[in-house]
């Protein structure tokens, strides 16, 4: 397509009085959470026994030199989000992409633990981290009254990923090899995404000569906007951690991974504990993700009636009376109580936490604000298995490691229902920010 056409064929959609053209990044957003997959847990789980029986790799060795190489990563997130807010969304996702592209033909070709690091940290660098913290700061530009609309149907695209991408990749690699299947999703990312970001995506309604927040206003002003929708500034990184909603809905975002990424960990263990056959507890692993997928999609509108700092409260009740659940019963029914209650936190914390940070903080200084935040997340994530695999051979139980667990969850009612959304000193100082 050349420039012209390409251009072209941009200009009409965006001004078409039919169609709002965030629903196409809105596309683009939940296109990149599944090409994320390279840099996921689920994905990479379908090679480890291969490593093993190649190799000979133990699987403490593997599971080891993963989460060093998530802690990594974690680390230098911050890094992605002020080149975001320095060069805006599509030039950042240009080069990720093409990076994850490149870090897919670097492990298929892994002959070393050495080598296998390196492909760990960059996969998860720029999968699990980069590539879903773009469309996360990329879609605040485009959807304001609809935006829990717009999160909900953005994690589509994890959750098919997460779903059909296990049996292809076992598929695959049974049939053309596990080397084989990393270079096809080289090939993916160089013919289907880098193209898809190059002819439609755009970082601001405001590259297209749409609505501002000025106008916005004016609408509001007139009643078609509600209230709770209306007045978001953009606060700058330093002005956000001074803040004490800032830190009160970090420790709430980072809780969950830590304590469902500990729970899934050693998942198969505790359910063994309880009775519960391996076959039963990958059973309960679907029923889980059964549960979070359509309390996603719902917690769109509940975050539209519903104050974030509520909602967040709301998680970790669910996550507190789930863990209390496992702790207290036994037996398969206990354990399908436990995956529903969990479930139902999940799916409410995948669209809580996209829209916890523009709908606090604005979207202007959103890449490194909110990069800060998954920072801290990956490395709750990356933390959450040691107490309960120190619980386990100190005392031969999870229960100890479980009832901290329930103590961080109450502590995270406490840090939500202290963390309102703050009040910006100069409301509306730049007309930055857009909406759909």
């Amino acid at each position: 397509m050349s420039t012209t056409t390409h251009s072209g064929l941009i200009s009409r959609l965006a001004r078409s009085d039919r169609f709002y053209y965030g629903w196409i990044i809105l596309v683009l957003s939940s296109l990149s959470y599944f090409f994320s997959a390279p840099g996921q847990t689920y994905f990479k789980s379908t090679f480890i026994d291969i490593y093993i029986q190649e190799f000979g790799w133990t699987r403490s060795t593997i599971s080891s030199t993963y989460s060093l190489a998530t802690m990594t990563s974690g680390l230098l997130l911050f890094w992605v989000g002020r080149q975001i807010d320095r060069f805006g969304q599509k030039k950042v996702s240009l080069v990720i992409a093409a990076l994850l592209g490149l870090t897919c033909i670097w492990l298929s070709l892994v002959n070393g633990l050495p080598m296998l690091f390196i492909g760990f940290l960059a996969s998860r660098y720029l999968g699990q981290g980069s590539m879903t913290l773009l469309p996360a700061t990329l879609l605040p530009n485009w959807f304001l009254h609809r935006r829990p609309l717009a999160f909900s149907l953005m994690s589509v695209g994890g959750v098919i990923g997460s779903t059909l991408l296990p049996p292809l990749n076992r598929y695959l690699i049974d049939t053309i090899g596990w080397r084989m299947v990393w270079r096809i999703w080289a090939v993916a990312f160089a013919v289907v995404f880098i193209p898809l970001v190059v002819i439609f995506m755009q970082n601001h309604p405001r590259d297209l000569g749409l609505t501002t927040v000025a106008e916005y206003r004016q609408k509001a002003n007139s009643g078609a906007v509600p209230a709770k929708f209306q007045d978001v500034p953009s606060w700058t990184l330093k002005e956000a951690i001074r803040t004490r909603a800032y830190w009160g809905m970090l420790y709430s975002q980072l809780l969950l991974p830590l304590i469902v990424t500990g729970l899934t960990f050693h998942f198969i263990s505790i359910m063994k504990i309880r009775s519960i056959s391996p076959d039963q507890a990958a059973y309960l692993i679907s029923l889980l993700a059964a549960v979070s997928f359509p309390t996603t999609l719902f917690a769109g509108w509940i975050l539209s009636k519903v104050q974030i700092h509520h909602t967040a409260m709301a998680i970790s009740v669910f996550m507190g009376l789930a863990l209390t659940v496992l702790l207290l019963t036994g037996g398969l029914s206990g354990a399908i109580v436990f995956t529903i209650l969990l479930g139902s936190a999940m799916g409410l914390q995948t669209v809580w936490g996209g829209l916890v940070w523009p709908n606090y903080f604005g979207t202007r200084y959103l890449g490194s604000i909110r990069s800060l935040a998954m920072s801290a997340t990956v490395l709750g994530s990356a933390f959450g298995p040691i107490p309960f695999g120190f619980a386990f051979d100190l005392t031969g139980s999870y229960n100890v490691a479980l009832v901290g667990m329930i103590v961080l969850a109450m502590l995270g009612i406490v840090a939500a229902a202290l963390s309102p959304r703050p009040v910006h000193a100069a409301r509306f100082k730049n007309d930055d920010e857009f909406i759909d």
